[in-house]
């Protein structure tokens, strides 16, 4: 069947929202209506030729006591119900036709739903079909919408239509057909609907160039073979449809014969069920089973399946907080894709913020990549900037990305142009990962600028205003395949993406006042604190060392401790810490406090990282002070600096901070990809000749000004 025809046959349905539902609907739940009366038809018209004998066999199986009749009924219903569905109702379309009662025609069309298979009835669900049902009724609409799918100007029968002398009238509707006309709907629908189309539905252009980047690549390599390929935010099934016709088409043309079975898995009641009837009317019955309901992240449909190819274009900006209340929480995840072993971590955190969880959705994927054959697994999936470079070192998008690209897997991001998709007009990237990247592409990174690559759109569609032409998405497809550096192609090492968060330390230094003002005030807090002999000891300490300020806290400390040993034992933490409160204060002119001090014998010098040579009573020790929080600060330090991060500390810190070290211990490694950065043009300054000639035509403009000024003030 022409092309031209099938969209005659779209034409038509998509008319009789206006004909049937006009006042009886807002325009933007027609297809609340008019996708699941198109499946209802096509399934009808299905059925037809193998009715009589599925009646026959119900009958049969209830007389004989079987409860189980779906198998038997789904056989009997024929090939062209791919063995998947009947309606054993004694009831079809044709029969509800021209029911003079109302109240009989809805008794008779909810007795012919209740006849389909439990697949069919899953789809009428979630589309909630039944819940139109008393809308129509009450507007007498159900009986003319049922007249116009039995139209005889249409065929949406997979047989021909003939006339009374036996020459075909129209041509039967084969399963491809009428999964275009189906798609074509659905696009409609989105697209008057754009306003939330963009939750749901991936442009088809994004789409043929996600199938561009995950399968040519692999072209050549591609086998007479059974491939699975997998969308865990399946929408409508849109990704998953065009993945199935590229893999088709590229393994025609390279002389093989694919066996390809489509998973998916979606929350959305109705998006999921175009999803299922989408292949249901396609012809392929048994993938439907293959499409779960449900949260991906909290409820995943597929645990422990592998796939060969994926793709999705996952919700983002969306929080995930309820799905990771149902996997226990943070403390309590038990989820084995999302905790895992990594870099000697051996609960390395890939839980981003709760409120946004798209990232998660390339983790699930990650954990389904097959690991056991030659071609290994190609993923292609649609994010916005924040996975990028949103999370600090450490945090669940940084580790997301640390994981992905340290076991090389990221191939290349793609950013696309601005208003692509329906409902934003933020930046979009897509990302392609592998596990088998081929020897010249292994310990790289490309990353592509096409945001400048679209044609205009004659109409927008809401935010939408661009789409990308069949030879741009090549034109794309070609620059990832080149894999050459131009100005819009760069390329990376893995490790340039990567950087240490190095925390840099300095010491604590305190100036202690023995005034009487502040030792009448630490002797209150001793009092409140049931620590009156402390008060005495430092009374002592006092007239020793005077009432100061005295800029060696360590001395003073060590007084007291001889003081306080006689009253009342050690300085305890908490007796310490009330010295601190009433006592010191800081002071940059102050000595370091020293924390710890070590034998050089057992703990030699290391000044970069907080152990220093000094000298305490005459001998020799090293000295680690306590670090004053007030002044810690960060420095993020590229994994490729020359000579790491101590060329780094010793070059850009220590001039300028001679006192401070690198806290090793809370050093983490982070990972950050910045579009920006890499394709950033400055722009063009103009010339001293431009500048100065607007400058001289702006002068000559005020010339007189202020003496027509000063005439009409005079006058």
């Amino acid at each position: 069947m022409s092309n031209g025809h099938l969209g005659w046959i779209a034409n038509f349905i998509w008319g009789i929202a206006d004909d049937v539902l006009r006042d009886v609907y807002v325009r933007g739940k027609y297809r609340d209506v008019i996708l699941p009366m198109v499946v209802i038809r096509r399934l009808d018209a299905i059925l037809e030729s193998t009715k009589e004998s599925v009646l026959k066999l119900s009958k049969q199986l209830d007389e004989s006591g079987v409860v189980t009749k779906e198998p038997a009924l789904c056989k009997e219903a024929g090939e062209l119900a791919n063995y998947a569905f009947y309606n054993d109702s004694p009831f079809t379309l044709s029969h509800l036709r021209g029911r003079g009662r109302k109240q009989q025609l809805q008794a008779d069309f909810e007795n012919y739903l209740d006849g389909f298979s439990s697949g069919v009835q899953e789809i009428l669900e979630k589309f909630k079909f039944r819940n139109q049902i008393p809308t129509l009724m009450d507007a007498d609409a159900l009986g003319a919408l049922i007249e116009k799918f039995l139209d005889p100007r249409i065929n949406l029968s997979p047989h021909p239509v003939y006339d009374n002398d036996g020459n075909e009238r129209l041509p039967g509707l084969d399963n491809h057909g009428m999964g275009t006309i189906f798609e074509e709907l659905i696009r409609r629908f989105n697209e008057e609907n754009n306003e939330e189309a963009g939750e749901h539905w991936t442009p088809r252009d994004v789409v043929r160039l996600m199938s561009h980047l995950i399968f040519w690549p692999v072209a050549d390599d591609i086998e007479s073979a059974t491939y699975c390929v997998y969308d865990g935010a399946c929408g409508t099934g849109g990704m998953l449809t065009v993945a199935e016709e590229t893999l088709d088409q590229l393994a025609q043309e390279h002389g093989k014969n694919t066996s390809i079975h489509l998973f998916g898995q979606e929350i959305n009641p109705e998006t999921y069920a175009i999803a299922k009837a989408d292949l249901l009317l396609k012809g392929e019955g048994r993938a439907a089973q293959n499409i779960a309901f449900g949260s991906t992240l909290s409820r995943d449909a597929f645990l422990g399946q592998t796939f060969d190819f994926m793709l999705s274009n996952p919700p983002y900006g969306k929080s995930w907080k309820t799905d990771l209340d149902r996997m226990g929480g943070k403390k309590d995840m038990s989820d084995p894709r999302f905790q895992i072993q990594h870099g000697g971590d051996p609960e390395f955190s890939l839980l981003p913020r709760t409120s946004d969880g798209q990232l998660l959705f390339l983790v699930n994927k990650l954990t389904k990549m097959n690991h056991e054959t030659s071609l290994g697994s190609r993923i292609a999936e649609v994010h916005n900037g924040s996975s990028l470079f949103t999370g600090d070192a450490g945090q669940g998008e940084s580790n997301i990305r640390r994981w992905i690209v340290e076991n090389d897997w990221l191939e290349a991001i793609i950013a696309l142009p601005l208003n692509m998709f329906y409902n934003t007009g933020i930046a979009t990237y897509i990302w392609v990962l592998t596990n088998r990247k081929p020897e010249h592409r292994q310990g790289k990174v490309q990353l592509i600028d096409a945001t400048e690559l679209y044609q205009p759109l004659r109409k927008n569609m809401g935010s939408k205003n661009c789409e990308l032409s069949e030879a741009q998405i090549n034109q794309i497809s070609d620059m990832f395949l080149a894999f050459k550096e131009t100005e819009k192609s760069k390329i990376f090492q893995n490790e340039a993406f990567g950087y240490c968060k190095v925390t840099v330390e300095r010491p604590l230094r305190l100036r202690v006042d023995l005034s009487d003002a502040a030792r009448k005030r630490f002797a209150q807090a001793c009092q409140e604190a049931k620590e009156e002999e402390v008060a005495a000891a430092v009374d002592a300490v006092a007239e020793r060392f005077g009432p100061g300020p005295h800029l060696d806290y360590n001395a003073f400390l060590k007084a007291t401790e001889v003081e306080a040993r006689e009253l009342c034992g050690n300085v305890t933490a908490k007796r310490e810490k009330l010295l601190r409160a009433a006592l010191t204060q800081q002071d940059d002119d102050a000595e370091p406090v020293i924390k710890k001090t070590h034998s050089p014998a057992k703990v030699p010098a290391d000044p970069l990282h907080g152990i220093y040579d000094v000298t305490i009573q005459g001998k020799a020790r090293t000295v680690e002070y306590e670090q004053d929080t007030d002044l810690r600060d960060t420095e993020q330090v590229p994994l490729l600096e020359d000579g790491g991060v101590e060329a780094f500390f010793k070059r850009e810190v220590l001039p300028y901070v001679p006192d401070a070290w690198i806290d090793e211990t809370a050093t983490k490694i982070g990972y950050e990809i910045s579009f920006t950065r890499h394709f950033y043009k400055p722009p063009e300054l103009r010339s001293l000749d431009e500048i100065k000639a607007d400058l001289l035509a702006l002068e000559q403009e005020g010339e007189g000004l202020l003496e027509a000024i000063v005439d009409h003030e005079i006058q």
